[in-house]
């Protein structure tokens, strides 16, 4: 009698674990990370109290709960929930709770805190995932011929590598026709493309940083002119935790720092000027608030590392799609470049995506200019851009193009003026295609003309 209760005990236990987790559309997903709290997400299928135990890994005792937070149909069914009071650079193990029972999964769900080192110690070795161009097929509303998105694996394999954290590029979902021009529409591809099992565990493991390119943004090239614009943005935050946008920006531009790098990351669609418009000297792709934004905020940085995050390329030189060079974009262009030159700012790395192809650019016009780099990653699951190769820029360093889909690691390892960047690129298994290394710039002296 005794083991027939005990079954039906487990029983009930593995029953209703089982049931809360048909309650779960999407995650958990880690969010942005501080030193002594972070954001966790989540997505219901349906309206339910969600919430999260955590404690110190190896010290069970140490649990406690956060608050719970009811998801609502009008916020796609997600929970965005804080938890603080956490003591820096510490691991922490946490669970998912939907309706007071937990959610079991077959792999381990922790995170990490940052370090405080500033005046205490030198700041450690870390590494962060980059890519862009993440579709994902839906026969429904797809248009006619092969599949544009596949190889969902490369999700599981960035997994595998244990980032410390990673950086979506925009283009992280691809809105249809049917979608772009409402909120419903909107909510409906994110909660579609998140829910694929392949994302699961690395939305778990990881924490995440996201910006918005064009096609999460609304149609292909869309700009500032988009109606709809403030809607698109508005779901973008609600799938993302990131951390808060900058004061007074409706756009999704914001930045945070790891050790000793810090990201700029920037909205390239909410004030930018469309493509075609040919009665305005010079054209914005950023905006001037955004841009005055980020010129201050480079200048007070004192990061070894600066990295501005953003969706279509930055330095390369080919006219070509949407490059900055293009569309007249390039006096913008050029006066970020000049702003660098000017002020001085070593060790400058843009971010870059939307190409379907991957290259490093660099900017090198000797000892009295700042190096200025450009490693573009592209794409994720979309399609890759097999024609690269032809383009013409006039700065892509030799051996760095890629044409399928892969991600990468960006390593930020050694001490002093021995730290450096190595840049590791992966294939959808996980299969190292290649390596690159940036050194810091240690030779740059004084700023003279402007040399292009």
């Amino acid at each position: 009698m005794k083991k027939i209760l005990f079954s039906l005990f487990i029983l009930f236990l593995t029953t209703g674990s089982y049931a809360q987790k048909s309650l779960l559309q999407s995650g958990p997903m880690i969010g942005r990370v501080n030193k002594t709290d972070i954001k966790l997400w989540a997505q219901t299928k349906k309206p339910a109290f969600v919430k999260f135990a955590y404690w110190e890994a190896n010290h069970p005792a140490s649990k406690q709960f956060s608050a719970a937070v009811k998801t609502k149909k009008e916020n796609a069914y997600t929970a965005h929930i804080i938890i603080d009071g956490l003591k820096p650079n510490t691991v922490y193990n946490y669970q998912l709770y939907i309706n007071n029972k937990k959610v079991n999964f077959n792999y381990p769900t922790t995170f990490k805190t940052q370090d405080v080192w500033l005046f205490h110690h030198a700041p450690a070795d870390f590494k962060f995932a980059f890519g862009s161009g993440a579709y994902i097929n839906d026969p429904v509303f797809d248009r006619a011929g092969r599949p544009y998105g596949g190889q969902y694996e490369i999700y599981e394999n960035i997994a595998y590598k244990k980032p410390d954290f990673m950086i979506w590029d925009g283009d992280n979902t691809y809105l249809r026709q049917n979608e772009w021009d409402s909120k419903s529409g909107i909510i409906y591809r994110y909660t579609h493309d998140w829910s694929i099992p392949e994302k699961q565990q690395l939305f778990a493991t990881v924490p995440h940083y996201a910006i918005v390119d064009d096609h999460d943004f609304g149609p292909n090239d869309s700009d500032g002119s988009f109606w709809n614009k403030d809607t698109s943005e508005e779901v973008f935050g609600l799938f993302w935790p990131n951390p808060k946008r900058v004061s007074g920006f409706k756009s999704a531009t914001y930045q945070f720092s790891y050790n000793d790098a810090e990201f700029f990351l920037l909205d390239n669609r909410y004030f930018r000027d469309p493509n075609n418009l040919k009665s305005k000297d010079p054209k914005t792709m950023l905006g001037q608030k955004q841009l005055d934004w980020l010129k201050k905020a480079l200048v007070f940085s004192k990061a070894r590392f600066k990295f501005i995050v953003m969706g279509g390329q930055f330095l390369n030189t080919a006219r070509n799609y949407e490059t900055y060079a293009n569309h007249g974009f390039d006096k913008e262009r050029l006066d970020i470049i000049d702003f660098i030159y000017k002020e001085g700012l070593k060790n400058v790395i843009f971010l870059t995506g939307d190409r379907h192809m991957t290259e490093i650019s660099l900017l090198d016009n000797g000892k009295n200019y700042p190096k200025i780099w450009d490693v573009t990653v592209s794409p994720f699951t979309s399609g890759p851009n097999t024609h690269a190769e032809k383009e013409p820029n006039r700065l892509r360093l030799p051996n760095t193009l890629i044409e399928v889909r892969n991600f990468a690691i960006f390593n930020i390892v050694g001490k002093g003026k021995d730290r450096h960047i190595k840049i590791n690129f992966y294939d959808q298994k996980g299969q190292l295609i290649k390596d690159f290394i940036i050194k810091q710039d240690t030779d740059y002296k004084k700023v003279s003309k402007r040399k292009h």
